[in-house]
C-alpha cells in the first residue's frame, strides 16, 4: 500500500507470490482482514490489484478521475478504523501482527499522498502505465482467457469502452489542474524528456506484445492510444516542460518519506557515513582479490579497475548468452547443496531475455514476479536486459554479458536470491499480510545482495571479484543517492563514480543515475542497508547458538517469514528460531 504511489510512474520491480491454502488457521483470518484493503487497492489501480492476481480488475483501469486524492484519502480512513476495529478484537499473536502491519501501511499510505498532494505537482508516464498494465495481463505465464482481456483494458486506456476516458485526457487533467497551485514542485527535467523520448519505444513494444499473442480487436484502440500518446508527448514537452525542475532534489519531506517508504529507517547522512566506510572497505577486498587474478592471467595491471575491464573483454554474444546464465544457475545450485546453505526447489528456475520496451520501463536486470492470488504453480522468472533504450545511442552496455559478471547476478536475482525467496513463498504459504503490505525493499534487496555474499567463497576467482563489485555499487548506491537528493553531488558526478570508481558501463551508469534522481529516489540504499541489518541478525543469532547455529536452518526459516521489515524479522529470529535450538 505505501508504495502504491510508485505505482503510478513505475510498477514495482518485486513482488511477491505466495500460496493461498496453507494449512494454517490463522493465515485464513489473517487473509479475511486483508482482502478488503486488497479491493481498495484494486478500486484505484486496477493494474496492481491485477499484479497480484484479482482477476475481476483485468478490464479496468487506473483512477485519474476527479478528486482522486480526497476520495482516496477518505477510503483509506474507512480502512485504517476497520483495521484496528479488528486488532482491539484479535486473539492470535500472528493474526495480531499481521493487523498492525496493515495499521502502519495505511497509517504511511495516508501520510505518503498527502505530502505529495501537498508538495508535489503530479506528472504520469502514461506511455509506461499503460504498457505495463498490459504487459502484466499478456505474460506467457498467464491463461489464454486472461491474456484476451487486454484488448479491453487497452481499449479502456484509449477510452473506447463504455464509460471510459482516455487515460492521456485524464492525467493531462489531474496535472493541468494543479498548475496554479503555488509552490509546488514540478516533475524533474530528465524525466519528462525520457517519458517523451520513450512515447514510440513503448507504442511498438505493446504492438509487438498484442501480435505475439494473436489477439485480434486490439489494433484501433491502439492507433487511437498512440495518437493520444504523441498528442500527450507534446503538450509535456510544449506545456509541462515550463514547470519542470532543473534540480534533480525532491524536497527533503518527500525524500525522507521515500527512504520509510522502502524501508529504510536510518537518517540519510548517518547512511551516507556508513555507506562511505564500507565502500572504502570493500574496494580494499577487491583490490586483494584483483591482484590474484592479474598475477594467475598476466594481466598487464592488478589495478581492480583495469581487471575487471580486462574481464568484460571476455564477453557472450547473441544465443550463447542465456545458456551461460542457466549454466552458471546450475553450478551455483550444486554448490547450495554441496554446502547445505539452504533449501532448494525440485524445479528448474526461468530465466529470460527482456524485449526493448521493457529495458525501456526497467533497464536493470530484475525478477518478474508470478501472481499472487490464485497462484496454480506459476514461478518467478529472472529477467536479463541487454540495453538501456535511455542510454545514448551506440554506448554499449557490457556489464551483464561477461562470464565473470554472470555469478554475482545469477546469485542475486535467482538462486539463492529472489527467485528462492518468492518460491519459498508460493512453496510454503505465508499470510498476504506479511507478503504484500510488510513488503519493503529494505527485506527484499536485503536478501538479495545477502544470497550474493553467501555464496561469493565458493566462486571463482572471477565470480568473486564480481561479486564484490556489485558489493560496491550497493555500497555507492547508499551514499550516492542521497547525496544527489541532499544537494552534496551532481548527477555528473555519480556518473563518474560508478563508470570510473565502479567500472559500469555508460548505459549502466546512466540508469543508475535516472533511479537515483527521478526514477525511485531513495530506493537504491535499500540494498546496502537490508544486507548490514541481514548480516547483523545473522551474526547475533550465531553469537547466541554457537555450535547449535544451522546456516541451512536460518535461512530456510529466514525465508519462511515472508517479506517481514527488518525489525520485525529480528524479533521473530531471537524469539522463535533462537529460542526453539
Amino acid at each position: 500500500m505505501k508504495f502504491m504511489r510508485k505505482l503510478v510512474l513505475l510498477l514495482p520491480v518485486f513482488f511477491v507470490s505466495v500460496s493461498l491454502h496453507a494449512a494454517e488457521a490463522w493465515i485464513g483470518e489473517s487473509n479475511r482482514h486483508t482482502q478488503p484493503v486488497l479491493e481498495l487497492l484494486g478500486r484505484y489501480n486496477p493494474e496492481f490489484a491485477s499484479m497480484f492476481g484479482l482477476e475481476q480488475y483485468d478490464t479496468e483501469v487506473i483512477d485519474l478521475g476527479p478528486r482522486r486524492h480526497e476520495r482516496f484519502q477518505a477510503d483509506l480512513g474507512r480502512a485504517l478504523r476497520d483495521v484496528e476495529a479488528a486488532l482491539a478484537s484479535a486473539k492470535h499473536p500472528k493474526v495480531r501482527q499481521d493487523l498492525e502491519i496493515l495499521a502502519k501501511a495505511l497509517r504511511d499510505e495516508r501520510e505518503s499522498a498527502r505530502l505529495n498532494h501537498e508538495l508535489m505537482l503530479p506528472f504520469y508516464n502514461v506511455g509506461e502505465i499503460a504498457f505495463q498494465g498490459l504487459r502484466l495481463l499478456m505474460d506467457e505465464r498467464n491463461t489464454e482467457e486472461r491474456r484476451a482481456r487486454a484488448v479491453e483494458r487497452l481499449k479502456r486506456y484509449a477510452g473506447m469502452a463504455p464509460g471510459s476516458t482516455p487515460l492521456a485526457e485524464l492525467a493531462r487533467a489531474r496535472t493541468a489542474e494543479r498548475l496554479a497551485v503555488p509552490n509546488l514542485t514540478g516533475p524533474y527535467v530528465e524525466q519528462v524528456r525520457k517519458a517523451i523520448a520513450n512515447t514510440e519505444v513503448f507504442l511498438g513494444g505493446l504492438e509487438q506484445m498484442f501480435r505475439s499473442a494473436n489477439l485480434s480487436g486490439w489494433e484501433e484502440a491502439h492507433g487511437r492510444l498512440g495518437e493520444q500518446l504523441r498528442d500527450y508527448a507534446k503538450w509535456l514537452e510544449q506545456d509541462l516542460m515550463k514547470h519542470a525542475r532543473r534540480d534533480n532534489r525532491l524536497p527533503e519531506a518527500i525524500y525522507a518519506d521515500n527512504l520509510r517508504n522502502y524501508g529504510v529507517e536510518m537518517d540519510p547522512r548517518e547512511l551516507i557515513r556508513r555507506a562511505t566506510f564500507g565502500f572504502a572497505e570493500i574496494r580494499d577486498e577487491m583490490q586483494a582479490v584483483a591482484r590474484q587474478i592479474a598475477k594467475e592471467r598476466g594481466f598487464p595491471s592488478d589495478d581492480y579497475r583495469d581487471v575487471i575491464r580486462e574481464l568484460k573483454k571476455d564477453q557472450v554474444q547473441g544465443e550463447a548468452i542465456l545458456p551461460l546464465y542457466k549454466d552458471t544457475l546450475k553450478a551455483l545450485e550444486e554448490m547450495i547443496v554441496k554446502h547445505d546453505i539452504v533449501t532448494l526447489p525440485a524445479r528448474e528456475a526461468g530465466i529470460r531475455l527482456s524485449t526493448e520496451a521493457e529495458a525501456a520501463a526497467s533497464p536493470a536486470p530484475h525478477m518478474n514476479p508470478p501472481r499472487l492470488i490464485g497462484n496454480t504453480g506459476e514461478y518467478g522468472e529472472f529477467v536479463l536486459p541487454l540495453r538501456n533504450p535511455n542510454a545514448d545511442p551506440g554506448a554499449l552496455m557490457d556489464d551483464f554479458t561477461h562470464k565473470a559478471y554472470a555469478w554475482s547476478l545469477t546469485a542475486h536475482e535467482s538462486r539463492p536470491g529472489h527467485e528462492l525467496q518468492f518460491a519459498a513463498m508460493v512453496e510454503r504459504g505465508v499470510s498476504l499480510a506479511r507478503a504484500i503490505f510488510a513488503f519493503n525493499s529494505a527485506n527484499v534487496e536485503g536478501w538479495g545482495l545477502y544470497a550474493e555474499a553467501i555464496m561469493k567463497e565458493y566462486m571463482p576467482l572471477e565470480g568473486q571479484l564480481c561479486t564484490l563489485q556489485n558489493r560496491l555499487l550497493r555500497a555507492a548506491r547508499a551514499f550516492i543517492d542521497p547525496m544527489l537528493n541532499l544537494g552534496l553531488m551532481k548527477p555528473e558526478e555519480a556518473k563518474r563514480i560508478l563508470m570510473e570508481e565502479v567500472v559500469l558501463s555508460d548505459p549502466f551508469a546512466t540508469q543508475e543515475v535516472d533511479r537515483y534522481t527521478y526514477r525511485a529516489p531513495g530506493q537504491a540504499t535499500s540494498y546496502y542497508y537490508g544486507y548490514m541489518n541481514l548480516r547483523a541478525m545473522r551474526i547475533e543469532a550465531e553469537l547466541a547458538l554457537r555450535d547449535r547455529f544451522s546456516e541451512k536452518a536460518f535461512h530456510d526459516f529466514v525465508l519462511a517469514q515472508g517479506l517481514l521489515p527488518p525489525a520485525q524479522l529480528r524479533k521473530a529470529i531471537m524469539e522463535e528460531f533462537v529460542a526453539a535450538r
